[in-house]
């Protein structure tokens, strides 16, 4: 592959390029929120909110994505800073109220634990039922929920370089050791990959394992090149880093190195795809983004795109259309739109799941075939990913029609079935089985608090 070092898109800007990556965290959030018109309690309420929800943003997304003569309400702004309204009422007045009193910061953060623990900061089972072991000693940073893939997140790569306020990872980046998932122990992962031939694809996700740079990536890529991982067909990177620094790929110092990284696994005879996050079709145009996904796709990497439907950034068919269009334009392959986790603020960004299918369908019918590899909408939940297909009416009863892109019991993939109709269900737990006493996924009546809605107390 030739790499060109001197070839940046032309018309981009000095902000674009910059010195360096350059983040804004909490501490900077008062003079950006001022910038965005807010007044001193709004302020203060939204500092709140980053107490117990983590916020980070970095000088690309700031100078070049968010136009902030619409903030607070740009699309682009409300990804990626706290809302005050995404906590209940009484817990940010409480939390405000703590802040104005300089309380010590050990009491603050007792209160931000509170509410965080209410927020079901790991659902669908990641810490209780998805973890593997080998001899008999669990994996802490392992993820095999589907027999053909394992999730690995790398230590190194549990941040980003700017947080989406709906992540459904937020517990990675609170500060708190006991909700976060990593490993750097790539021997282990590399001697389960070699016991486990049923695994064929390894998804390396965070965080955003493109923090790294390319000396620790390649340290966790280099030992899945080995003939005895024949096995592994694909090796995907699940990162935001095209719309939020794509700078990684075009004017980073390592960035023809990473390059070269990728372009290593393609000559492996191995699949590397990234699953790139797209929330918007802003984060498509600036003239660096297109340079970056021109420089990946020339390693032989194939881009794939998903992105949550979220309300008040994204939910307009319209949006989706164009982005869809867009990408497709660039090279690259929709993939997933997913339905918001039952995590974190979730009540704040939810769109109920009639509402999601019917944005999901009139989206699909503006765009032309290419576009429609991208499925959805899709719940990621306990037992595997749900699609809804649509909503009609069956022996006078109207139903959603579901079936399973993937399922811990593989089984179940690609069967349908029916749940009863209920327009303000916004997620598998809130649904009821039709024509049946319960879900494929059932064995009885109590699994279905263990599966649908996250609460695994009782799970074995």
């Amino acid at each position: 592959m030739t790499l060109k070092n001197d070839r940046v898109a032309e018309g981009t800007t000095a902000a674009q390029t910059g010195r360096g990556f350059r983040a804004f965290t909490v501490k900077h959030l008062d003079e950006l929120t001022a910038r965005a018109g807010l007044g001193p309690e709004e302020r203060l309420a939204t500092r709140a909110v980053a107490t117990v929800l983590p916020f980070r943003t970095n000088s690309y997304v700031v100078e070049e994505l968010i136009d902030w003569s619409a903030a607070p309400d740009d699309p682009m702004y409300r990804l990626v800073f706290p809302q005050p309204d995404m906590l209940p009422a009484d817990d940010v007045a409480h939390l405000s109220g703590l802040l104005r009193s300089d309380a010590p910061n050990a009491e603050i953060q007792r209160a931000a634990h509170e509410v965080r623990m209410r927020l079901n900061p790991h659902p669908a089972g990641q810490l209780v039922l998805n973890i593997p072991s080998i001899d008999d000693e669990p994996m802490p940073g392992l993820q095999h929920k589907y027999p053909e893939t394992v999730l690995f997140f790398p230590k190194q790569g549990q941040t980003c370089h700017a947080y989406c306020t709906y992540c459904f990872r937020w517990a990675q980046f609170v500060g708190e050791p006991d909700l976060k998932m990593a490993s750097d122990d790539i021997d282990r992962l590399k001697a389960y990959l070699i016991e486990h031939t049923e695994v064929t694809s390894l998804l390396i996700t965070g965080g955003d394992a493109m923090i790294m740079g390319e000396p620790v990536l390649r340290r966790y890529i280099e030992p899945l090149l080995d003939p005895r991982l024949e096995h592994l067909e694909a090796i995907r990177i699940g990162t935001k880093a095209l719309a939020y620094w794509p700078q990684k790929f075009v004017t980073d110092p390592d960035a023809d190195d990473m390059l070269r990284l990728f372009a290593e696994v393609d000559a492996a005879g191995k699949s590397l795809s990234f699953m790139a996050h797209f929330t918007h079709p802003r984060e498509m145009e600036t003239p660096l983004v297109g340079e970056a996904i021109r420089r990946v796709r020339d390693t032989g990497a194939v881009i794939r795109t998903q992105s949550p439907l979220i309300r008040s950034i994204n939910d307009d068919p319209g949006t989706w259309a164009t982005m869809w269009r867009k990408q497709l334009r660039s090279g690259l392959v929709p993939y997933y739109m997913f339905v918001e986790r039952d995590t974190g603020p979730q009540d704040y960004f939810a769109v109920p799941l009639a509402q999601a299918y019917e944005v999901f369908r009139d989206a699909y019918r503006q765009v032309s075939g290419l576009c429609r590899t991208v499925r959805g909408p899709s719940m990621s939940a306990t037992p595997g990913k749900v699609c809804v297909d649509g909503v009609t009416e069956v022996a006078g009863e109207r139903v959603f029609v579901l079936h399973f892109i993937q399922a811990r019991d593989p089984e179940l993939v690609n069967r349908p079935f029916f749940a009863k109709y209920d327009p303000s269900a916004v997620w598998l737990s809130d649904l009821r089985p039709a024509f049946a006493d319960r879900f494929p996924f059932e064995s009885d009546d109590a699994q279905l608090d263990i599966w649908s809605s996250g609460d695994l107390a009782a799970a074995p």
